[in-house]
């Protein structure tokens, strides 16, 4: 198996950074090296990275860490797939919604100095797809039942309301300090407006948590069991 981890991407090194990292640990788990491409601003692209594999004989499997559905997961990296020759890949769904991950937001929450009776936004990138909207609806649900109260949904960039506008609701409605969990994998733009959206705290992107590779990890062992060996 050729393990492949697809991000979004980001101009900030923060970001890049936390997207090696989370390959290398989970290269770890794997006991082999795992590549990284991205979807945007930066490449490798992942039909870049299928390509120079192509010829090798061995099927691949492309994780991508995004955390629901929409254009990258549906679109872009399936049609890089279909362009990059390579004959054999498996890709994945999307990271989430899982409740795995869900526990990480609540782990990261917890790090950030939540407490009970805060006021919490999961925040998200965005999609103008109705399925990774939902998906973020149901990720909010499960971090709910984690927190024991309710979880507001908002978007960084594509979707309504914005992380402001739903920061500003909840400060109308209650005097509880309100807490923005990031529902990002890595640093980049969207986390730094999180942190100008007037909460109180803001919470890490997911990163390399270790609840986070051990997802992406499982994902690459159980689509290698399905994969034949040539």
């Amino acid at each position: 198996m050729i393990p492949v981890l697809v991000a979004h991407g980001t101009r900030r090194p923060e970001g890049i950074a936390m997207i090696g990292e989370l390959a290398q640990r989970v290269g770890a788990v794997l006991g082999q090296p795992v590549k990284v491409a991205f979807v945007d601003v930066l490449g490798p692209s992942p039909a870049e990275v299928l390509a120079a594999e192509a010829d090798t004989g061995c099927p691949a499997v492309l994780v991508p860490a995004f955390l629901s559905r929409g254009y990258h997961v549906g679109v872009d990296v399936p049609t890089q797939i279909l362009t990059s020759g390579h004959p054999d890949v498996t890709m994945t769904p999307a990271l989430g919604p899982d409740p795995r991950v869900a526990a990480v937001v609540a782990a990261r929450l917890a790090e950030s100095g939540w407490r009970p009776g805060d006021s919490v936004v999961l925040a998200a990138a965005g999609s103008s797809d109705p399925r990774a909207r939902g998906d973020l609806y149901t990720a909010a649900k499960m971090l709910s039942g984690l927190l024991g109260s309710p979880v507001a949904t908002a978007f960084a960039a594509t979707g309504r309301p914005g992380v402001p506008d739903a920061v500003a609701a909840l400060r109308r409605r209650s005097t509880a300090r309100v807490v923005i969990a990031s529902y990002l994998m890595a640093d980049g733009r969207f986390q730094r407006g999180l942190h100008a959206a007037g909460a109180d705290l803001v919470t890490a992107p997911l990163g390399a948590h270790p609840g986070i590779v051990g997802v992406v990890a499982d994902r690459f062992v159980s689509a290698a069991s399905r994969t034949p060996v040539p």
